[in-house]
């Protein structure tokens, strides 16, 4: 059974989205194993993206990704990483499809809802850095 960590990112929090998200998550037939919300520290979060250090969004990232709390989850199932990968929508809300979560409710590239990790080894890896009692 393959897994893949989701994040409802802040923006998303605030607007009150961790339901219709999970819901459409739930609906594809993924599985919950994991949920948490928390507001999380920078540390936490340069890890999670440190293959971004040194790009000109990076900072901001960090500033947006810890300016209020996020629902992470590990949702699993056949094909996980793929399926949340298309649900979510491209990562740019331009190309973002409608009927995806990025397509219907981000209005922003860089606040764009949601994160979902992009391969076996990053899922492995994401999973593991926000639920380390997992292991």
């Amino acid at each position: 059974m393959e897994q893949t960590l989701a994040i409802v990112k802040p923006d998303g929090v605030k607007r009150g989205l961790i339901g219709d998200i999970l819901k459409r998550y739930e609906n594809k037939g993924l599985r919950l194993k994991a949920t948490k919300l928390i507001t999380a520290d920078e540390k936490l979060l340069q890890e999670h993206y440190k293959e971004h250090v040194g790009k000109p969004y990076f900072e901001p990232l960090i500033k947006y990704m810890s300016s209020g709390p996020v629902f992470a989850m590990v949702l699993e199932g056949d094909n996980a990483i793929k399926i949340v990968r298309i649900l979510n929508g491209a990562t740019r809300i331009e190309d973002a499809l409608p009927g995806t979560i990025r397509g219907d409710f981000a209005s922003d590239t860089t606040y764009n809802i949601i994160h979902g990790s992009d391969s076996i080894e990053s899922a492995k890896r994401e999973i593991l850095l926000w639920f380390p009692e997992l292991k």
